[in-house]
């Protein structure tokens, strides 16, 4: 596991150099205008071409999550599911000699930097607050679906490599996101808590298995956040998390961040009802959605320790903490 290095508050002043070399290779007025998005695994910027009157995105990677035959991978799935599948995803737009992957040199780093440039797709996410939410959730619900059974048929190309959200990738040896005891306000009674938390999730992942119906490539990170609805068009983005995983790792990410709240039972019906319009889920792979649903939040749990600086870590903390706690109390009731 690699530190974290887009956490610092200088990273707009150390990676705007980069991404302005980067528009170089494209063909874009050099006095083009770049915007900071957004920084959490990576820095995206909006990129306004004076010239054309254009806006586009530049997603400036991390060190140390993918390297470039994964991004390629990446980016071959994009295509693949607007093409077979008509879900919608940003398209990548090439330098002026083809490359889709840029390494970047930056100052100070004996590393490229990775960098991708994408077509800026209109839009909004879904209002999370309104009445509308389960209508969301069930939108969400058929478009995981058509991903995975996209994922269960797609002949991938040679090459294609993306790493694996198993338990060894989210909690064991290899603990992607770090370790979820290195998390916010982890004292003995977190530790003793999610510790159990940790240890069921183990076992019962062991025995619902990773047959071909069950574990694929999936988004592994889709919640509403990354859809953008545009009138009767809706678009999929962010697939930097993509790899494989339980396909219901889906659904877990479909409600990080408010695991907890009232309304996610009704949400969790609402996202099946879409998902079964259009794939099977046998009654026992849905008995065991909220497995996956504590495997997200305490993947976030060390997340957000491992990501302190983010304004998204700060602002969830410790009271995240605690309250993973309670829901690790609430499902161990059911499932230890």
């Amino acid at each position: 596991m690699t530190t974290h290095d887009l956490s610092a508050a200088d990273v707009a002043a150390r990676l705007e150099p980069v991404a302005r070399r980067a528009l170089g290779e494209y063909d874009i007025d050099p006095g083009a205008e770049l915007t900071l998005l957004n920084v959490s695994e990576n820095a995206t910027y909006a990129v306004d071409d004076p010239a054309t009157g254009e806006r586009t995105v530049l997603r400036v990677h991390r060190h140390g999550y993918h390297d470039g035959r994964e991004i390629e991978s990446e980016l071959a799935w994009l295509d693949a599911l607007r093409d077979d599948t008509g879900v919608r995803t940003p398209r990548v737009l090439p330098t002026r000699d083809g490359r889709r992957v840029l390494a970047m040199p930056e100052e100070g780093e004996s590393d490229p930097r990775h960098v991708v440039h994408f077509e800026f797709l209109p839009g909004a996410e879904p209002d999370e607050s309104g009445a509308s939410l389960p209508a969301s959730f069930e939108l969400l619900g058929g478009i995981t679906a058509r991903m995975h059974e996209h994922a269960l048929t797609w002949r991938r190309p040679p090459g294609f490599t993306r790493f694996a959200w198993d338990y060894d990738g989210a909690f064991g040896q290899v603990a992607r996101w770090g370790r979820w005891q290195d998390g916010m306000a982890i004292g003995p009674e977190e530790l003793e808590v999610l510790g159990r938390l940790d240890a069921t999730l183990r076992s019962r992942l062991e025995r619902f298995g990773s047959a071909p119906q069950r574990f694929g490539l999936v988004h592994a990170d889709l919640r509403l956040a990354n859809l953008l609805e545009d009138g009767d068009e809706v678009y999929v983005i962010d697939f930097d998390d993509s790899g494989f995983s339980w396909f219901l790792y889906d659904f877990g990410t479909a409600v990080s961040f408010f695991e907890d709240d009232p309304r996610v039972p009704e949400l969790t019906d609402a996202w099946v009802r879409g998902y079964r319009a259009v794939r099977e889920l046998p009654a026992e792979d849905e008995a065991e959605i909220p497995t996956f649903v504590l495997m997200r939040r305490l993947l976030l749990v060390a997340w957000i320790g491992s990501h302190s600086g983010t304004d998204l870590a700060r602002s969830m903390g410790v009271d995240y903490t605690a309250a993973s706690c309670a829901l690790a109390e609430s499902y161990l009731s059911r499932f230890a």
